[in-house]
């Protein structure tokens, strides 16, 4: 174990709660010590259900490609914690990491605090003390009690799809969910927002008028017309990228609308058609051909991973898989392993229509792992013919042994479960399995 992971393990024993909404423990520790979060760079904050990972990654790639410095700060991580701080482009040396953790530690006295909450407190050390032109900050949970709403004045605040999640902390109905993200959007900031559901699209437009921010809502003052997007009177191609899914589009335009906007900054046509193409983002609909388990497949099927777990997930999910259905035609298997805080049943009822079986594995590593037969029972309540298997590569070797032609392999249900699949892919690789 590294410095940082033995540091990380002692957090977790500072309050009984995993997760408990609150910002008056991190405005405590932030105080102690000296309240860095305000001398980091211009914010941009980015709220929502779906899509926040990808947008933050789209604009990033199109700042850098600008020439600017990026700090960025998402959750969860997929392989190791380093990845949710970078600075300045460069993911946290694990010395750095672990030196902002023991002061974290040290300011905190022991008293009771979230794992997130202090760690995001070390997160605005590390971007305090380290030179960027810009700070992309994603909200770890909902957004008003959120440990990162800290940040006073934005310079902009972006929104992306709300859809259900969360429900025991963030409210029963998508109205309840949007308050609490719109929560992030302050006075005199652009409000960049993405397409809503009504009953969202109208709480945030009340948060928008009651403090006084500045609208960039889709659809009203930006907007697409065949393949580009209309910003502040100029139009920009928003076409292929990066990153597969036609979902990804969408959260590419909030990247650009939102680029459009940042005063300070110029992002040209160029630098976001450049973001655009070299654009990163693991888990997302991304293509597994390197690596132990591509190996455990026949020559010809395609072998996929993808972190989403909500409802609004499932159904970006389903509109790709039937794009790429109606273009090649290879039938879908799931492998799918949940965590005990998501909805199963809403996450899977989108892909019911569009895949032949399922196969529910355990998330590795995880104590808070669904069992793979709630998850399959999940999956027949939807429709979708289920069995079981201990692990990931035990599925693939099972799908294979059933026969058939080529196949089309998803890896789905949770970014835990995407990151104990790219930890295993490259250890098995290692040991020649």
């Amino acid at each position: 174990m590294t410095k940082s992971d033995v540091i990380l393990e002692r957090l977790l024993e500072l309050h009984p709660k995993i997760i408990d909404l609150s910002l008056d423990r991190v405005e405590r520790l932030l105080a102690a010590l000296g309240n860095p979060e305000r001398r980091v760079p211009p914010v941009v904050h980015v709220a929502g259900t779906n899509g926040k990972g990808s947008t933050i990654a789209f604009l990033r790639a199109m700042l850098e490609a600008a020439g600017y410095s990026c700090h960025v700060y998402t959750s969860p991580h997929l392989e190791r914690f380093h990845e949710r701080i970078v600075l300045a482009g460069e993911i946290i040396a694990e010395d750095r990491l672990a030196a902002y953790l023991a002061r974290c530690e040290e300011a905190n006295g022991g008293a009771p605090i979230t794992y997130f909450e202090i760690t995001t407190a070390a997160a605005f050390l590390a971007f305090a003390e380290t030179p960027a032109d810009i700070l992309l900050l994603e909200v770890g949970l909902g957004g008003r009690l959120d440990a990162t709403n800290v940040i006073e004045e934005p310079l902009a605040a972006v929104i992306t799809p709300i859809s259900a999640d969360h429900h025991q902390y963030l409210g029963d109905t998508i109205a309840e969910i949007a308050g609490e993200k719109a929560a992030i959007i302050k006075s005199g900031c652009p409000a960049v927002v993405a397409r809503q559901p009504e009953e969202a699209m109208a709480v945030i437009d009340a948060r928008i008028e009651v403090v006084g921010a500045i609208p960039a809502r889709a659809g009203r003052e930006w907007r697409r017309g065949g393949d580009k997007i209309r910003v502040g009177g100029s139009d920009f191609a928003v076409t292929a990228s990066g990153l597969t899914g036609v979902h990804q589009l969408e959260n590419a335009e909030l990247a650009a609308a939102t680029a459009r906007v940042l005063k300070g900054f110029k992002v040209s046509d160029e630098a976001m058609g450049e973001g655009l193409q070299k654009v990163k983002w693991p888990a997302r609909l991304q293509h597994l051909t390197e690596g132990a388990l591509p190996g455990l497949l026949s020559q010809g099927w395609e072998l996929w991973l993808d972190g989403g777990h909500n409802a609004g997930a499932g159904a970006v999910l389903a509109a790709q898989v039937a794009a790429w259905r109606a273009d090649d035609g290879l039938p879908l298997t799931l492998v799918a392993g949940m965590i005990n805080s998501k909805a199963p049943e809403d996450f899977l009822r989108p892909l019911a229509d569009h895949a032949e079986r399922l196969i529910a594995v355990p998330v590795a590593g995880e104590a808070s792992s669904l069992s793979p037969g709630d998850v399959a029972a999940a999956a027949s309540v939807v429709g979708i013919e289920a069995m079981t298997a201990e692990s990931v590569s035990g599925a693939l070797k099972a799908i294979v042994a059933a026969g058939g032609g080529p196949k089309r392999v998803l890896i789905c249900g949770s970014l835990y479960l995407a990151g104990a699949v790219l930890r295993a892919n490259r250890s098995l690789q290692e040991q020649g399995a």
